[in-house]
This record gives C-alpha cells, structure tokens and sequence, in this order.
C-alpha cells in the first residue's frame, strides 16, 4: 500500500496522518467518523512557490497554493486556497511538461503521499517533474474533515447502535463550507489554474482509482494540453462507484478459489467458505464482547466484535497481497471463537485511508448515489457489502443535498490521447471488467491485466516502468504486458507465523519458495 506524510514547509509547519493511496473507499460517513481528524495547513502565505519537504525524500521540494474561488459561478465570493507540491525532476530535460500523479479516495491527499508517488515514477523524475496537488476539500486544500474517535474507540464501539442520520448532521453541522461545490468537474479547474500558474504546457496524468475519474475529466474537458494518460485502477465514467459492492464480493470469491486451489491452505483450510458463512451468521445475530490486549498499545480492552467489523477487516485486507495472505488463518482462527488475528487486521486498516468524509460524501452523493438505477438497488440486497454501503448514503446523501450532476457525465469518454490501461486481476475495487468498459471509446489505448496484483498495479508490479515507458515514447504501441505475468503471487499464511502447515505426525509440508515471503 501508498504511504506517506508531509512533516514541514517551511512557510507552514504541519503533521499528518499516515494513509494509504490506493484504496478505493466507498465508506459512508458513519464509517468515516472512525478515522482520525487531519489537521489543515494554516492558511498564512502567498501563492509564490516555497520550499518544502516529505517524509521519505530528502531532496528539497517546491509547493504553494493557487487562490481560486469556492464557486466558480461567483468570482468575488469566498477564496480558498489549493495547494500542490512539485517534485523537481533530477534532470530537467522538458520544462514545460510534468506528470500530474492523482490521488484516490474521493477524499485522499496527493501530497501526503509524495513519498510513494515520487518511488513509482522514479524514473520519470529523471527528466520531468512529478506535480502533486491536494484536491479541494482533501489535505492542505481547505480539508472537509469531521472529527471522530480513534482505533481505541473503535475497537469498542458497536456499530449497530450508531445513528448514521444524526452522525451525519453532525458531521455536514462541523464543516465550514458550501459543499456543493467539492464535485470532481470544479475541481478541474483548480486543476487547470495550477497548472497555468506552473507553467506547464502539456501534462502526463496518471490517475489512482477515483484519481481515475479525474484524469478522464480532464481527458474530456482539456484534451489540449494532454500528451498521455495512465489510468490505474480505473473507475469508469460509465460506472457508478456504488458498484464496489459487486466488486469485493468478486475478490473475496476469488480469494476462496485461490485458497481451494491451494494444495497447502486447503489442506489446513478445508471448510473456508463455510467458516466464513458461519462467522458471519454468528456476528449477524449479536455482538460478540470480549476483553483483549489492544493490538497497538499491548493494554487490555474491550472488543466488540460486530459484523461491521469482521467483514471490513476482511475487505480492506484484500487490497494488499501481502495482508490477503493472513485471510484465510484469521477467517479460520475466527470460526473458533478467537478474534485476535481479525482484530489485528483491523488495526491496520482503521486509521490507514485518510479520506476526508466532507469531500468524500460531497463527490459521491452528486456523482454516483443518483445514478444508482433501482435495479442495481434490488441487486444490492442480496450483497452485504453494498447493502451496507447504500444504506448509508441513503442516510447521509440527503443532508448533503448535493445536486445530481448532467446525464452526459456518465458518458463514455472518447478519447484518441495515448492511454495504458491497467487492472489487477484480484482488485477488489475496481475489477478488470471496468477497465474494459473504460476502454469503449478510446481509439488509442492498451488494457494490461495484471494477473497477482491487488489495488494499484504500478506500485505492485513493473507497470511502473511501463508508464515511464509511455511518458518517454508518448506512444501505446511498443508496450507489452510480457513483464506482468512474472509470478509474484503471495502463499497463504497457515499459521500466526508461516507458510507452513504442520501436520499430526510432526511432518511439515512446506512451500519450497518462501516462508512468509512473496516471490521475487
């Protein structure tokens, strides 16, 4: 997973948390409310670029903020200010090109992920900038956050007593701003007026998962000023992104499968599926309270076990092929009564997106939620996930009263900009089969699957290099996916500790390629 955090400018010292780029969270407000607040940047300066720098970079960086208004259609109204951070390129070879990198969420800071962009496009800093800019209403850019409890009270609170309205008439009563103006289109134009203050003449883009949506945006609005696209984890236009539902339970059936499929794990995990329609049948009926030692401070806690808890453990689990590897143990270990190991994967999850719920309901309330057809929601029924998930917009979306954007917003985007294409095969956010619908009207594109790879193949697999590849050549056609099929797959843990499975007479049967360790 994408991490990073901005620890000083020195014009506006400021702390984050940690987050993880690449996961695609369509967590209605009540969920968000979990996550720790981020703190916004102060507000004193001048849109003259400064010095900065990244956790995990050394190098001096450039950043500043563009004053813009909060609504386009009123020039003279209230400002705010967007911040974007440029990572110099080593070697300036074309100074009026960058590569814009798009952070996910909807609600996830670019530049607090600086760090991992800057390890993905190494090679394209060689001669080319890498420009990062905070979406407004996400990290330095007028940050739409509400405050809630952190992993302590999380592991406590039972979810089924919380009162979504309420939480989010809170949250929406918290929030400083007109938040019908934070929709993906307008923030295209703060995009735009960066990148003339730059100075850039053409843009690379590459876009992460909702970052996709973004970089199709521009592709249709600014085709000018584009010399290629990588969309990355795509979500297309053509797509609501309630559909996640369908799309993690296509990663877990695939993880069930591989498992099955897994001389090693279904020899130790022989009644998965079962297990797992046990534990969730069992926490469907009532919580299950235990007191625990907290995973993060070894301090002894209460846990409450719900079903909220189990399954978003295990979904976000799946967007890391290293953490995907425990599933089966921790589904297993869960069927007999002990939650550690579940309650483990959920301290790595809890605190680790970093969306921003004022932004996050602003997008998909106005972007997705209305375009959500009545035969996807009887569809959504038959699917905890995305039962759940509209649930909770269904609270939440009519507080924030976000109007539903024009009908050729759904269009498919035609495009003839030189754009990769890439999906991992068990993404279980954005599945393989929507990178093929992105694909309808691009007349020059490529769609690479990566077969091992999780949520974000370029930090996964050498994709990167392939999107060095294309910003170099400014072509498509010489690409190959030959390198993605290298195997990196992940074995199972079989236990708290290994790959291995010991059996009854003190034998073990053992995966000869790693102990607990991808392939390289």
């Amino acid at each position: 997973m994408l991490q990073g955090k901005v620890i000083q400018t020195r014009s506006n010292p400021g702390r984050y948390n940690r987050l993880r780029l690449a996961t695609y969270t369509l967590l209605p407000i009540v969920a968000a409310l979990l996550l720790f607040a981020l703190p916004t940047w102060a507000n004193e300066g001048s849109s003259a670029d400064d010095s900065c720098y990244v956790d995990g970079l050394s190098d001096r960086l450039r950043c500043g903020f563009v004053r813009v208004p909060e609504n386009y259609n009123d020039p003279n109204g209230k400002q705010i200010q967007v911040h974007y951070v440029v990572l110099p390129a080593i070697k300036p070879s074309f100074n009026k090109e960058a590569l814009l990198a798009i952070a996910g969420g909807p609600g996830q800071s670019a530049i607090e992920n600086a760090a991992s962009f800057d390890h993905i496009f190494t090679k394209v800093r060689q001669q080319r900038d890498i420009l990062l800019i905070d979406q407004r209403g996400t990290g330095q850019s007028n940050l739409l956050q509400c405050l809630g409890d952190g992993f302590e009270g999380a592991l406590a609170l039972n979810e089924n007593d919380l009162d979504i309205t309420a939480e989010t008439q809170k949250c929406f009563n918290e929030i400083d701003a007109d938040v019908t103006q934070y929709g993906s289109e307008t923030a295209l134009k703060d995009f735009e007026a960066v990148r003339t203050h730059l100075g850039y003449e053409k843009l690379h883009i590459y876009g992460i998962s909702y970052g996709t949506r973004m970089a199709q945006l521009y592709m249709r609005h600014y085709p000018q000023v584009l010399t290629t696209v990588t969309l990355d984890g795509v979500v297309p236009m053509q797509q609501s992104v309630l559909h996640i539902g369908d799309a993690i339970d296509r990663a877990i059936s695939l993880l069930l499968d591989d498992c099955s499929n897994n001389e090693l794990c279904h020899h130790q995990f022989n009644k998965l599926e079962q297990e797992l329609s046990q534990v969730n049948t069992l926490l469907e009926q009532e919580p299950i309270i235990s007191q625990t030692r907290d995973p993060l401070t070894n301090e002894l806690t209460q846990l409450t076990m719900t079903r909220a808890k189990f399954m978003g453990a295990i979904r976000m689990a799946l967007y890391s092929a290293n953490v995907r590897a425990l599933l089966p143990h921790a589904i297993h270990q869960a069927a007999q009564g002990n939650y550690q190991s579940v309650m483990g994967l959920y301290a790595l999850t809890v605190n680790s997106t970093g969306i921003a719920a004022g932004m996050h309901a602003s997008v998909v309330c106005g972007e997705d939620w209305q375009r959500f057809g009545e035969d996807a929601r009887q569809r959504a029924q038959q699917s905890y996930f995305a039962k759940e998930m509209l649930d909770g917009f269904d609270k939440t979306c009519p507080i924030w009263n976000i109007p539903a954007v024009d009908d050729d917003f759904s269009a498919a985007i035609n495009s003839d900009i030189p754009t990769l294409v890439l999906s991992g095969q068990i993404d279980p956010a954005t599945p393989p089969s929507w990178g093929e619908m992105a694909m309808e009207k691009l007349t020059n594109a490529k769609h690479f699957i990566a077969p091992y790879a999780t949520h974000g193949v370029a930090y996964q697999s050498c994709a990167n290099d392939l999107v060095a590849q294309l910003v170099s050549t400014g072509s498509v056609e010489t690409l190959s996916d030959e390198c993605l099929s290298k195997d990196v797959s992940r074995n199972f843990y079989l236990n708290a500790n290994t790959v291995e499975l010991i059996v009854s007479d003190n034998t073990a049967i053992k995966d000869t390629d790693a102990q607990g360790a991808s392939h390289d």
